[in-house]
């Protein structure tokens, strides 16, 4: 199993990232928790994974901290959860406000995360809740920024590739963009504002 990577950033495009490990590339999918403290593409970066096997596929995915790792796999306990659901969750809130939303049973905040209905939410509520204390606060990281050439259309892709309608990915967005601002910026804005 593949539990770490350590090597050089060669290419990020979200939910996608590739890291050159002594010339092999690996390709991970990545929360935007992730991708908003990643380097500079050409600089090393360190990542936790999740290695998941499938009958017709195998995926791999990357996190810059272990608290993320550890959600990423705990929520997927939950029945009618999958890595998707898990990402968008990692996506849209941080590991610290999901431990809270659950522990205080806030079923209606959890809602408005992509995916999630209400009773999905009271499953998490309910079989999370104990474990939701050890999730907060672990960590252990590295980090960085980078402007791409059209912050907005990345924006707006990863918004849709999180589950929301093209619409809507559009306008929450537009909604959500400064002048200068990376797509990182765009996106977490857009989703911190989908919560309220």
């Amino acid at each position: 199993m593949i539990g770490r990577l350590r090597g050089t950033l060669a290419h990020k495009a979200p939910p996608w990232l590739v890291i050159d490990v002594g010339g092999v590339g690996y390709e991970l999918e990545a929360p935007m928790s992730t991708f908003y403290d990643l380097p500079e593409v050409g600089r090393e970066v360190a990542l936790f994974t999740h290695y998941a096997q499938k009958e017709d596929s195998v995926s791999l995915y990357g996190f810059l901290h272990e608290s993320e790792r550890r959600l990423f796999r705990d929520v997927q306990k939950v029945t009618g959860i999958g890595a998707k659901i898990a990402l968008a969750i990692l996506s849209g809130v941080s590991v610290d406000t999901f431990a809270r939303l659950v522990q205080t049973g806030d079923v209606t905040a959890l809602t408005k995360i992509p995916g999630i209905g209400k009773k999905t939410a009271e499953r998490m509520v309910v079989e999370l809740r104990d474990r939701a204390a050890d999730l907060a606060g672990a960590g252990g990281a590295i980090g960085g920024t980078q402007v791409p050439a059209d912050p907005m259309s990345e924006a707006v892709v990863a918004l849709q590739q999180l589950g929301y309608k093209p619409a809507d990915a559009v306008r929450m967005a537009k909604a959500a963009a400064n002048d200068g601002d990376p797509p990182e910026i765009i996106i977490r804005k857009a989703l911190q504002s989908a919560l309220r």
